[in-house]
């Protein structure tokens, strides 16, 4: 199986200045921050990057620091989809994948595909992505679940469907995906809370927001939960448990921009759609990265 996405992988927030634009110093700092601390891998252009929000321009502005920066240090995997299937094929087209090792494509939402469409839909990115597909199920914000029985006849049938983020929360169903699925197809958690107990089943790592923030903890969770020390693993992870509620109370990426804010590594801003925590959040994150020995 490929180690290149075994492990702890972090989907990296995009820092705005207080007058919008992209703060690509603090962009460089929050890179540096979670390789230094030990992460394997890394995801640009995923949710919690709020790329939604970014202009093509800027889209293509943040992948290459974020390639640039990282110079090789770890892998790198690029958040590529939509529910537009000719769309998505385009831009991939348009990529250059210099740097880049893999894609995460989310499942299209809106207009919530039968499964049938969801196959073709990940068969024809396939076909085209030079690069390893991992697909991305979060049924939360798509209004759509690719379905245990899509996962695995994507992982046998298409070569170049590697993996999958699972973000459904739904446990019967990622444990099916693990019990039948080939040998080399990766899964990953996509909820930090839910990480441990995957990683239990037999998953192969986590794509982390919390590790924006505690890269060292949370990937030495993941590693003692893929060598099986179970115990050292649950100390940790219940160390964390409230922080990573606490940034999801209020929306993501908002939670884990307040935290980031409170460790002085970006200035807490948004982009509409998307506002700062409320104020009882925020003081709760303070109180807790301030138990944890971290920020002011």
């Amino acid at each position: 199986m490929s180690s290149k996405f075994r492990g702890t992988g972090v989907a990296i927030v995009t820092p705005f200045h207080n007058y919008g634009t992209i703060d690509f110093t603090s962009l460089g700092k929050i890179v540096n921050h979670i390789i230094d601390g030990g992460v394997d891998f890394v995801l640009a252009l995923g949710t919690t990057s709020e790329a939604v929000t970014l202009s093509k321009d800027e889209r293509i502005a943040v992948t290459n620091y974020i390639i640039e920066i990282i110079d090789n240090r770890v892998s790198v995997m690029l958040g590529v989809g939509g529910n537009n299937t000719q769309e998505v094929v385009n831009n991939l087209k348009s990529i250059n994948f210099d740097g880049i090792d893999a894609i995460l494509s989310v499942a299209p939402y809106y207009n919530k595909p039968q499964q049938k469409g969801l196959y073709y839909h990940f068969k024809t990115i396939a076909a085209t992505s030079p690069v390893p597909v991992y697909l991305y199920n979060v049924p939360s914000r798509t209004s759509v679940n690719i379905t245990a029985e899509t996962t695995l006849r994507l992982a046998s049938e298409i070569n170049n469907i590697e993996g999958i983020k699972e973000a459904s929360g739904n446990m019967p169903q990622v444990m099916q995906i693990l019990k039948d699925k080939p040998d080399d197809f990766v899964v990953l958690s996509g909820d930090d809370a839910l990480t441990l107990p995957m990683l239990a089943m037999g998953a192969d790592g986590v794509i982390s927001v919390v590790a924006n923030a505690f890269p060292a903890e949370f990937s030495e969770m993941v590693r003692l939960g893929l060598k099986g020390k179970l115990k050292s693993a649950r100390e940790i992870h219940y160390s964390l448990l409230d922080i990573i509620n606490s940034l999801f109370a209020d929306g993501n990426p908002a939670g884990i921009k307040a935290a980031l804010d409170i460790l002085g590594l970006l200035n807490n801003n948004l982009r509409l759609p998307l506002v700062k925590v409320n104020k009882s959040v925020y003081n709760r994150l303070k109180s807790l990265l301030g138990e944890f020995g971290k920020g002011a």
